[in-house]
């Protein structure tokens, strides 16, 4: 594997981790409460988000950056 597509491929898993992580932690906390089983809950959703995310960030990554690139005036 290239260096660039190593690159991507681990950029995308840790950031889908930071979002999953933060994301379904607050969103079960806003469901759910602090009940007794506030942390199987979030764990599931949390891996659920994480399979979901890490593709979705590796695709759709590239794509923001030209956009972004765009908005600002600026080339990659």
């Amino acid at each position: 594997m290239n260096p660039q597509k190593k690159f991507q491929l681990i950029f995308s898993m840790v950031m889908a981790a930071m979002m999953a992580f933060l994301m379904t932690f607050i969103i079960t906390l806003v469901n759910l409460g602090w009940v007794d089983y506030f942390f199987s809950a979030w764990l599931r959703s949390f891996l659920i988000a994480y399979v979901v995310a890490t593709p979705v960030v590796f695709f759709v990554a590239p794509a923001a950056r030209k956009v972004t690139a765009r908005l600002l005036g600026v080339s990659l």
